[in-house]
């Protein structure tokens, strides 16, 4: 199990970000504006909002691939300047070499680690167990299923012993019965390793279930319309009153003012139907 301490918290201070943009009056568009976000070493943290509200583009910056950006974005006492083997990321496609075992495709995290040929045979096998994939060591990506190539992608990112890892909507791109089996094993292995996670994603629900914080954003430009504790224990039930309390508070924030009581504190629950609900870019199952 990996530890964390102090220094390995997160500190993003008044980032903001532009992109040039011929069609703006300005010339440029402002995606990110004065994001202020501080987070706990070992925490885990929801990031929501429609499309558009700058993410991903959030998570860009953490990662260190874009460095032009007003602002201050460090982890412990480093200010992020590049890429690092200090941040794994997981994107919504899992990104496998298909012509690389699932094996060797968890050892691409480790192309850059200074560590020895044995080390690195035991970290491997390690995070194979940590996902549940013994027995497919030699598949390749072709063999496996959509939910279980995401899962090499979580071990890939995570073999490095990354301090944060970075997650751009894991598991947007997989049917609902996957999506939910591997939200609970994402919370598995985050409860294993406690390291410090950022989770980008359209699911309201998913951000309740795996968080201890959701950091709800609204768009042009993005920026933190609030910050919603998630005092609930592990593992979370999705029925829990509690649980539903919170999420349809959330939900809220994306239905308009109509939708809303003079205040965040939430609702009772009450039953509902399974239905789905599609609004402004985002889609919510309950």
């Amino acid at each position: 199990m990996a530890t964390t301490t102090a220094t390995d918290d997160l500190h993003i201070h008044v980032a903001s970000k532009q992109f040039d943009h011929a069609q703006a009056a300005s010339g440029s568009l402002q995606v990110l504006q004065d994001i202020d976000l501080q987070v706990r070493a070992g925490e885990f943290i929801s990031i929501v909002g429609a499309s558009g509200c700058g993410k991903s583009t959030l998570l860009r910056l953490v990662l260190g691939i874009d460095v032009d950006y007003e602002g201050h974005i460090a982890l412990g006492d480093e200010r992020i300047t590049a890429p690092g083997l200090d941040r794994g990321i997981v994107f919504q496609d899992h990104r496998l070499f298909p012509w690389l075992t699932v094996e060797q495709n968890i050892a691409v995290g480790l192309r850059n680690a200074d560590r020895s040929a044995a080390e690195k045979r035991e970290l491997i096998a390690e995070h194979v167990a940590l996902v549940g994939l013994q027995g497919f060591e030699q598949s390749f990506p072709r063999q496996i299923s959509g939910g279980m190539a995401q899962r090499v992608a979580i071990a890939r990112g995570l073999v490095n012993r990354p301090r944060v890892l970075l997650l751009d909507e894991p598991f947007g791109a997989l049917d609902a019965l996957t999506r939910t089996r591997l939200q609970g094993e994402l919370q598995r292995i985050w409860q294993h390793e406690r390291i410090t996670m950022l989770l980008v994603t359209h699911d309201v629900e998913e951000a309740v279930f795996l968080g201890d914080r959701v950091v709800v954003m609204q768009p042009h430009p993005g920026r933190i319309r609030r910050i919603a504790p998630v005092d609930l224990p592990h593992p979370r039930n999705r029925s829990d009153p509690a649980f539903l309390r919170i999420r349809d508070a959330l939900l809220a924030d994306f239905l308009g003012p109509e939708r809303r009581g003079p205040s965040d504190v939430p609702p009772p629950a009450e039953p509902r139907a399974a239905h789905w609900l599609a609004h402004g870019g985002l889609r919510f199952a309950w």
